[in-house]
């Protein structure tokens, strides 16, 4: 499985940007975040169809995750940036057996990762 992250960059606070991690096949796909000196954090999952995603609070009601199945394509839109959502933003792969939906926030589970993408709020 390949991955391929882009779309990171700078941006002022309250600004959005769009992330997106395009895959060699359709799975279901989580994002995960590391900023300097902190551990791996989960941001969002969602279903190889769609039809669930789940989103940390940190970034709930902010961040919205979808796919295009067409592409194989997942995009990670994010809205009302603030200055702690700066990190390293790596989309990840989860393949057969997947994992529980109980485990999605566990990096470990994941098999393939993508190469991050950096994403900088700043004025």
């Amino acid at each position: 499985v390949q991955l391929q992250a882009s779309g990171g960059g700078l941006v002022q606070p309250g600004g959005s940007l769009t992330l997106s991690c395009a895959a060699s096949e359709r799975l279901p796909m989580g994002w995960f975040r590391q900023a300097p000196g902190k551990e791996r954090e989960f941001v969002a999952y969602i279903r190889q169809y769609g039809t669930n995603t789940a989103y940390a609070d940190s970034v709930k009601g902010r961040f919205t995750l979808s796919r295009d199945n067409a592409k194989n394509t997942v995009n990670l839109q994010m809205n009302s940036l603030k200055p702690e959502d700066t990190a390293i933003y790596y989309c990840a792969a989860d393949t057969p057996p997947f994992i529980i939906w109980s485990n999605i926030r566990f990096a470990r589970g994941y098999d393939y990762w993508g190469q991050g993408t950096l994403v900088t709020v700043s004025s």
